[in-house]
């Protein structure tokens, strides 16, 4: 195990562009500075629902970029903790996928974005055991004849990576062939083509929903989720993939969609077509579109000279405003479902699925200014 993740480590480490140029290694120091706040902050591992397993997603990412050993521990000890499952029903006629935080939910996406996390371990030191809770729910979710599980937007973060990571790991064309249709559905459900964005679900969709000023309510976070599903879908689908150019074309589309309503801060309001339904400042959703967007210049998605700009105006509301100087991450809008008039959001709001977000932008911002270094 210790050879395996030795390897993993330098391998990682090797990869890194950060440590040549100023501005990559000053980013790695927040990252340090970020991550190693809140690992000393929270040293009991929390649960396997959605909000502590979306910021282990970005912790595996820090400790991509960086090889830092004790980010790999950190989630090992969680994932050990967990026993490697979401919602730990064991009678399948009782698992359902309405939303649900007992143990019979197993078929809800909040129970599975832990999968990522499982599946990144597995990859860096293979042991069938941390994977077989991922497979089991995810192939018996297959082998249903339903395509609804993804109702709401912050479901496509939660499994659509899962599948590309089981598919590469597995081998298993079912796994793409399902999240195609599974997203298909969603994408009926909550797209607006004129937009371009998602709305959080169903029950958000205009003109049955509007703002307070008639206009449509296009949830920040919400968009953040799926913006950077399909950065981390397109990272893990392979390039001769029938559906790829389908998730290109929407990633690029909402890229555009979401740069256009971007605030002179940096940030996004948390309805992003009406800043002054619930203005202000709002950390999550700002920090996902950062990653997104930053990871789409690094792959050669979206253009550098267009996107650039906003990109860095959103990672330098991050690191200049929502970061505290203890290491916490601010204006994290608390756990909901939409925007909110009135509701507070401060430098001291904080949240670890926030911290996730950031983490996963920072690496990108990261890789930008290695790329730069030419490194």
């Amino acid at each position: 195990m210790f050879r395996s993740l030795f390897v993993a480590a330098v391998a990682c480490a090797a990869a890194v562009p950060c440590l040549a140029g100023s501005e990559a290694d000053r980013v790695v120091e927040t990252i340090h500075k970020v991550n190693r706040h809140w690992q000393e902050a929270n040293p009991v591992p929390g649960t396997a629902f959605w909000h502590n397993a979306a910021y282990h997603t970005g912790n595996i990412e820090a400790w991509k970029l960086t090889g830092e050993k004790a980010y790999y521990d950190y989630s090992l000890r969680w994932a050990e903790h967990n026993l490697w499952m979401g919602a730990r029903g064991t009678d399948r006629s009782k698992w359902v996928y309405s939303y649900g935080e007992t143990d019979d939910y197993v078929l809800f996406g909040d129970w599975q974005v832990c999968f990522q996390t499982y599946a990144d371990l597995y990859v860096a030191d293979p042991d069938p055991r941390k994977i077989a809770r991922a497979r089991e729910v995810m192939e018996y979710e297959m082998s249903t004849t339903a395509d609804d599980y993804w109702w709401w937007a912050d479901g496509l973060y939660m499994v659509m990576p899962v599948m590309t990571k089981l598919y590469n790991i597995t081998g298993n064309g079912l796994y793409l062939d399902k999240l195609y249709e599974y997203w298909t559905y969603a994408d009926n459900l909550m797209y607006d083509k004129e937009a371009r964005l998602y709305y959080r679900d169903a029950k958000y969709v205009y003109p049955e929903h509007k703002t307070a000023n008639g206009k449509k309510d296009f949830w920040a976070r919400g968009n953040g989720w799926v913006l950077a599903a399909l950065a981390k879908v397109l990272q893990d689908l392979p390039h001769d993939n029938a559906r790829r150019q389908d998730y290109v074309d929407r990633f690029k589309a909402m890229a555009e969609a979401v740069a256009k309503c971007q605030q002179a801060g940096g940030y996004w309001t948390r309805s992003m077509l009406d800043p002054d339904f619930a203005p202000g400042n709002e950390t999550s959703g700002t920090a996902f579109f950062t990653y997104a967007l930053f990871w789409g210049i690094n792959n050669g998605l979206l253009d550098v000279g267009k996107y650039t700009p906003v990109a860095l105006k959103g990672w330098k509301y991050l690191a200049g405003t929502a970061l505290q100087s203890d290491g916490s991450v601010g204006y994290v809008q608390p756990i909901g479902e939409r925007a909110i008039p009135g509701q507070v959001v401060s430098e001291g709001s904080t949240a670890d699925f926030g911290v996730g977000a950031f983490l996963l932008a920072a690496c990108e911002v990261a890789r930008f200014y290695g790329k730069q270094a030419g490194v």
